[in-house]
């Protein structure tokens, strides 16, 4: 892997990763997924500043990519000690709503009371944050190249020689 890659792609994922795990601040996402797309944007930015030519849209996309993966992961590993701190009045929240639907077969109340309880729902969350940090993550990287795209710098002129035996 390019080093030149990498450096942009992490610190754009933790740029993904941080605001996507943390409670409150992650409901930005909810805006097209907008700390995503942000954090690939960054990623190609800060690509883009550390290459002399411009990027190319294949290479902003995987740098994005890159950047999405290592959110989705960072993102993870932010809310899994956030569920620990948080997780009782998010499960008193779910019991609240719960006892508030009298629809709600009893076989769905208790896999909903069962799968909260368990690790399902963080392993859930860990695909989810890595699905959608990867799709998301490159689509910023392709907005990133568009936005953040360098003029490419001028072409020396062509000169021909002069042949002097030769009549014009």
């Amino acid at each position: 892997m390019d080093s030149g890659r990498l450096q942009p792609a992490f610190l754009g994922g933790l740029f993904i990763g941080v605001l996507s795990g943390l409670p409150l601040v992650s409901a930005g996402n909810c805006c097209c997924c907008l700390w995503i797309l942000a954090g690939g944007a960054i990623a190609v930015y800060l690509r883009q500043q550390n290459s002399p030519v411009p990027i190319t849209a294949a290479e902003g996309a995987l740098v994005g990519l890159l950047a999405g993966a290592i959110g989705g992961v960072i993102a993870t590993l932010v809310a899994v000690p956030m569920q620990m701190i948080f997780g009782d009045m998010q499960r008193q929240w779910i019991e609240g709503w719960m006892a508030g639907r009298s629809d709600l077969p009893p076989e769905a109340r208790e896999a909903l009371e069962r799968f909260g309880a368990g690790g399902g729902m963080m392993m859930i969350t860990a695909a989810w944050n890595l699905v959608t940090g990867v799709i998301f993550g490159m689509l910023g990287g392709l907005l990133g190249v568009a936005i953040f795209k360098k003029n490419a710098p001028p072409q020396p002129p062509v000169v021909i020689p002069h042949d002097p035996g030769v009549a014009h």
